[in-house]
């Protein structure tokens, strides 16, 4: 017998393995980024979430881009951080620059072999590599809110991150792909639906100027005159679920209680709270971790400034897995991030740091715009 022809669309692996995995490839390429005939589209990911890689190359292929892959490590980068001079540090490579300047497409697939790998890792040094980035990272933003790059980013599930979850392997991976609406017979409806809805609520907001936050873990006012609200719908971040802008840059006047964990760069923030006057941060506590997080807000001099406040909207995220690509889209939590603004919503700040910090407001929490309630206790009211 002759050689047989394999289609290119035959996922014999897949079949063997996971079929959520080419769900999830689908709907990044098809619906996220929308990838189109001659796209130049970096696919970005940790060697753990090779499988997923793979899935959105092929996907990408099929759409008629064309893929580049850039596989991260983590040993590497650990090594770098230990061993790297301060010059070294600083360097970033032209051909990295050229790739965020220039490409029309990015997805990044980020898996964790070791979720606190970089525990012990002085953390001026990994300050020190984020302002070295700043640049690129910069552009990068710029780009997307131009709509010259569409991006989006998504987690692969890894037995480390299943374990800082307190998950077995299998119940992280549901709670992946339910979080994701892969469990839903028309994922990329469901997520139009989700982005209809929100837009709803994005509609009453146009035109309010001031947000108040009241409640056990919150009692902030901040200004939102002249900025957009924009609407997480899944085109950015998988999962998605969230309402968000940029606060005008000197108008949080308050205090904000953090109910979940701060995870970044692998190391925990707990019990924080921040006061804000004038719009900066002016005081900083935690129960742990509270010179990691003072360190963090100095990194320059737009990190103590708000860069975003939203509201998560994912009702399929129904626990705390300390990764904010999940926590902050819970529904009935809001959350800031401390840095770097949108501009896309009229934030002007600037920031090597792009932090968000979340907070439970299913207790009684409230929010109000120009004084109307519109949130309470986690619901919509209008």
């Amino acid at each position: 017998m002759g050689d047989v022809s394999v289609p290119p669309t035959h996922r014999a692996e897949v079949i063997l393995g996971d079929p959520r995995i080419s769900r999830m490839a689908d709907l990044l390429v098809n619906y996220s980024v929308r990838v189109g005939g001659g796209d130049w589209t970096l696919i970005a990911g940790d060697i753990s979430a090779l499988p997923l890689i793979r899935e959105v190359h092929r996907s990408v292929l099929m759409a008629g881009g064309h893929p580049q892959i850039l596989i991260t490590d983590e040993h590497i980068s650990l090594t770098l951080l230990q061993l790297a001079t301060d010059e070294q540090l600083d360097w970033v490579a032209p051909g990295e620059r050229e790739m965020f300047e220039r490409a029309d497409v990015f997805i990044n697939v980020s898996g964790a072999q070791n979720t606190r790998a970089l525990t012990r890792v002085d953390p001026t040094r990994q300050a020190k590599r984020h302002l070295a980035k700043r640049e690129m990272f910069e552009a990068y933003l710029r780009r997307s809110a131009s709509g010259d790059l569409r991006w989006v980013t998504t987690r692969f599930p890894t037995q480390a991150s299943a374990q800082e979850a307190e998950m077995s392997l299998s119940e992280y991976e549901t709670f992946i792909y339910q979080a994701c609406k892969l469990n839903r017979p028309d994922p990329i409806a469901e997520w139009e639906r989700l982005s209809r809805s929100q837009q709803s609520i994005i509609d009453w907001l146009r035109g309010k100027q001031e947000i108040r936050l009241t409640g056990p873990n919150c009692n902030l006012r901040l200004s939102v005159a002249g900025r957009k609200w924009v609407s997480g719908d899944g085109r950015n971040n998988m999962p998605d679920g969230e309402v968000f802008t940029s606060p005008v840059e000197d108008s949080a006047e308050g205090w904000v209680r953090f109910t979940y964990p701060l995870v970044w760069t692998g190391q925990v923030v707990e019990g924080a709270e921040l006061t804000f006057s004038k719009g900066n941060v002016v005081k900083a506590t935690a129960s742990k971790g509270e010179a990691f997080l003072r360190s963090q807000l100095a990194m320059d001099a737009g990190a103590g400034v708000m860069g975003e406040f939203a509201i998560g909207t994912n009702q399929e995220i129904t626990r705390f897995s300390g990764d904010a690509l999940f926590d902050e889209k819970i529904g009935g939590t809001i959350h800031v991030a401390m840095g770097h603004g949108f501009e896309q919503a009229g934030g002007m700040n600037k920031s090597a740091l792009h932090w968000d910090l979340v907070t439970d407001m299913r207790d009684g929490g409230r929010i109000t715009a120009d004084g109307e309630l519109f949130y309470e206790s986690g619901a919509f009211t209008i």
